[in-house]
């Protein structure tokens, strides 16, 4: 089974970018997702510099792939789509129906793509759809369960990857306003890239003190690290090909190294688990892949 990095969700400076995926040369992942997918804001890396680490990446052994914008909200932002699908190298990963559009149509669309998790794909007639326009690849919404995930793949008429999301925060929920500038009394053009300050966004409580959410910009979080960890032989069980793991502010390398020695064999899941807890950002959950609501964690038998 495969790992992939999923793109970066929060909004690092620069340097720290650019070191963290120098770091991934060299970590056991298969697949690496680039680009900005949450807000055109953020620019301290251009479509420029991520295909600069997407060489990089590449000349590393890993497949590499262009994630769009879940939202595009201007000229500018369709501008960067365009050459984003027309980069004429790496695959790319679809996250709105802009992007499908762009693909899959013209004189020569593309056949080979990925269908973000962000699609909104719950049953094998859309997905089929899609594999129709040229996606290859499905990678599931977070909060599908195990249940409903062989469900689609079972009624499924093309042959097709499956990757899933296996450990990050939960995106729960996108939206054209920016919850980090609401929270500092800021306009969002004048968000003064507030965002910058949070490796792994702003904890939201509730009034009586327990965790709740995570502000992410125009993006909203669960306040627990979904995790399947602890679940892996189920998920191998099911025949899913790439698990998706998302970057976090510290202990990325470490989270992957644990997934691909659970995976090997060289670890049992639930002690892999067990390793993980101290080198996550807040207190785990699983309760999607379970058909549960996400906040709650099962513990392995």
């Amino acid at each position: 089974m495969k790992i992939a990095l999923g793109p970066l969700l929060y909004y690092w400076p620069r340097q720290s970018t650019l070191a963290f995926y120098a770091d991934m040369a060299d970590a056991p992942v298969d697949v690496v997702y680039l680009g900005e997918t949450v807000c055109s804001r953020r620019h301290e890396l251009r479509l420029s510099d991520w295909l600069e680490v997407a060489e990089i990446l590449t000349a590393a052994g890993k497949e590499v792939v262009l994630s769009s914008q879940v939202l595009v909200e201007s000229e500018s932002d369709l501008k960067s789509l365009r050459r984003i699908v027309a980069n004429g190298h790496f695959r790319v990963e679809a996250n709105d129906m802009g992007a499908v559009h762009l693909l899959s149509s013209g004189d020569t669309p593309v056949r080979d793509w990925i269908a973000g998790p962000t699609l909104n794909i719950f049953n094998p007639t859309t997905l089929d759809l899609f594999a129709g326009l040229g996606a290859t690849r499905w990678v599931a919404p977070p909060e599908m369960s195990r249940e409903q995930i062989r469900a689609l793949r079972d009624g499924l008429g093309h042959h097709m990857e499956v990757e899933i999301f296996a450990h990050g925060r939960l995106p729960l929920a996108y939206s054209a306003r920016c919850f980090t500038a609401r929270h500092y009394n800021l306009q969002k053009d004048t968000c003064e890239f507030r965002c910058l300050e949070f490796a792994d966004g702003i904890p939201l409580k509730t009034r009586e003190g327990a965790p709740f959410l995570t502000l992410n910009g125009i993006q909203t979080q669960s306040a627990r690290v979904h995790t399947l960890l602890g679940d892996l032989p189920a998920v191998c069980a099911e025949g899913v090909d790439i698990l998706r793991i998302s970057p976090q502010g510290a202990h990325t390398p470490e989270i992957l190294q644990l997934f691909r020695q659970a995976l090997d064999g060289l670890i049992p899941p639930a002690d892999a688990l067990h390793e993980a807890l101290p080198l996550l950002p807040a207190e785990p959950c699983n309760g999607f892949w379970h058909g549960r609501p996400g906040v709650e964690l099962r513990l392995p038998n």
